[in-house]
């Protein structure tokens, strides 16, 4: 199976290993952050709709993109997600598998596996520039991740279990990836006192870290063995869901 995990907008400066591989699509990223360097602190806070302090210290780096140390992908992400992965104590044997079977999406890389060699940045989904034709930078990526993803699926055992968010799905023409392959998406919920189940975000993105986890520590070979995922009281719910959307749920 393949795993898709998003990335974070949390990121280390630096980290202890060193990256074993370069993204694939380096040189766009490359020609990404030079536009992005090009712009006043202002016009970087419009494109990545954020604060004034935010786009300084994201200019500073799209300064610096080209000389800064990289750090593997999986060690440089901070977000929920990642606190709860903890790459940092995974085996070698596990960062191993996932070199062979995670993606993590990303705004500005693309598609990138664990250990690839990247620097801190920021990047949106709504970014247009010259280098993307004017599209929104998700719109651009599709024609060049689309296939990657299919077909990476393909090679393996044709399941791709779905753990990044619905805003990454746009690095790709979806509807197709659904189509060619099959498309597990687990989904984890709180449920409340009255029984109805109830989705929390700072939950889900923990959920989804810890499952990452919970696949590579284990090698997983079948979507089925996901059953047995167990988190902070989050544990399969046969009673909900179906085969392509399982539910993990917790009890309120």
């Amino acid at each position: 199976m393949q795993i898709l995990l998003a990335n974070a907008k949390i990121m280390f400066d630096k980290a202890e290993r060193t990256p074993r591989s370069f993204p694939r699509f380096q040189t766009i990223a490359d020609a990404l952050a030079t536009e992005m360097a090009r712009m006043d602190v202002e016009d970087l806070a419009k494109q990545l709709n954020c604060s004034t302090k935010i786009a300084a210290e994201n200019w500073k780096r799209y300064h610096n993109f080209i000389a800064a140390e990289k750090m593997p992908a999986i060690f440089a992400y901070n977000g929920q997600a990642y606190k709860h992965l903890k790459a940092n104590t995974l085996s070698d044997k596990a960062l191993d598998y996932a070199q062979q079977h995670l993606w993590i999406t990303c705004f500005l890389y693309g598609l990138l596996r664990p250990m690839d060699g990247i620097v801190p940045y920021r990047m949106e989904h709504c970014v247009t520039l010259e280098t993307t034709h004017d599209k929104p930078v998700n719109q651009f990526w599709k024609d060049y991740l689309t296939d990657l993803l299919i077909d990476s699926v393909k090679a393996d055992d044709g399941v791709l279990i779905q753990l990044s968010t619905e805003e990454y799905e746009h690095l790709f023409d979806w509807k197709r990836v659904c189509k060619e392959v099959k498309v597990i998406h687990p989904l984890f919920y709180v449920q409340q006192e009255n029984g109805k189940l109830k989705m929390q975000a700072v939950w889900a993105k923990a959920c989804r870290g810890a499952m990452v986890r919970f696949i590579l520590n284990n090698q997983l070979a079948t979507p089925h063995e996901l059953n047995a995922f167990n988190y902070e009281g989050f544990e399969f719910a046969p009673n909900w869901g179906d085969k392509e959307f399982p539910h993990f749920v917790r009890l309120q």
